[in-house]
């Protein structure tokens, strides 16, 4: 049974945040309030407990972010989520520093350009150029992608477009309510916006238009559901049954198992979009399932299968 708290978020969500995703016209009202008051840099209480730098990627700050102690050789980049149009927020930020400390990771955050500022070449730009450069660093083996949304998405799409160009994939990822097919038209889509507290179809399409710089929608570049996914990595997918991408993701779990990739799907009865970034005890659950997921990266090969047969927190 969902918590006493998760149904008091959804109830909150439905009377502020979902109306941004009404119409398309909502959702440029709503990127034009967000640029007045977002801030990328982590919150004090984040940075105080972490050791971050800032540096600059395609002239785009990129945050490397450090565990207090010793930390292995394994790191990981975490891809914020935001409809492609919005800026990470301290939710993305606090999960972060948690993952840092429980893996004992180096981390690096993107803040990667926005639509409609920017678009699906800026993002990927960067994005790319971030991923080339770890790689010149840390072996493949030692690098783990994790994301939630429109993040989760970028980590698909990146791992597709490095293999296009001979890199790498990294060893494991970790996707949080990702975006999957952006061309929303799953017909069991229009049940799901019901019930969801927080995403619509309207302005979510609005958000892929703004950013995919006239790509089609069906392009894997867009909607990596469509393109070659034996080139990813073990994928722990995580999803809500309240969640607009709750179907897609459905879908993308059996696409990956027939494509021969290790796939754990995480499904959390009740649970909103990117329930795992609220304070609340899902999330909690769901945070222990990403950190069991991913540091299996950073054990040698027999621990990790030792880990993988012992864990029981990922469930079909």
């Amino acid at each position: 049974m969902a918590s006493l708290k998760s149904h008091l978020v959804a109830f909150v969500l439905r009377h502020t945040r979902k109306k941004s995703f009404r119409t398309a016209d909502a959702m440029h009202r709503r990127i034009a309030k967000a640029r007045k008051l977002e801030d990328h840099r982590p919150p004090k209480s984040v940075a105080d407990r972490l050791r971050i730098r800032e540096r600059q990627v395609h002239g785009f700050p990129v945050y490397e972010v450090e565990p207090p102690g010793e930390h292995t050789a394994t790191r990981l980049i975490y891809f914020h989520g935001g409809a492609y149009c919005f800026e990470i927020t301290a939710h993305h930020w606090k999960l972060i520093a948690e993952l840092c400390e429980r893996l004992g990771m180096r981390v690096a955050v993107p803040i990667y350009p926005l639509a409609p500022e920017h678009d699906f070449h800026a993002m990927f730009g960067m994005a790319l150029e971030l991923y080339r450069d770890m790689l010149a660093e840390t072996p493949a083996e030692r690098i783990v992608f994790a994301g939630d949304s429109a993040g989760g998405n970028m980590a698909l799409v990146l791992t597709m477009l490095s293999a296009e160009e001979g890199l790498p994939a990294p060893a494991r990822q970790a996707l949080i309510s990702p975006g999957l097919d952006m061309t929303m038209s799953n017909p069991q889509m229009i049940e799901a916006a019901k019930s969801d507290p927080w995403l619509d179809i309207p302005g979510g399409l609005e958000a892929v238009r703004l950013y995919s710089a006239g790509i089609d929608a069906a392009d894997w570049r867009i909607s990596p559901l469509y393109g070659d996914l034996a080139v990813l990595p073990p994928t722990l997918l995580l999803t809500g049954t309240r969640d607009l991408l709750y179907p897609d993701t459905l879908v993308f779990a059996d696409r990956l198992r027939d494509a021969g990739v290790e796939t754990e799907l995480l499904v959390e009865p009740g649970m909103i979009h990117v329930w795992p970034l609220i304070d609340m005890p899902e999330a909690r659950r769901a945070r222990d399932s990403i950190v069991a997921w991913l540091s299996a990266a950073a054990q040698p090969p027999e621990e990790a299968d030792a880990t993988a047969v012992t864990s029981s927190l990922v469930t079909d």
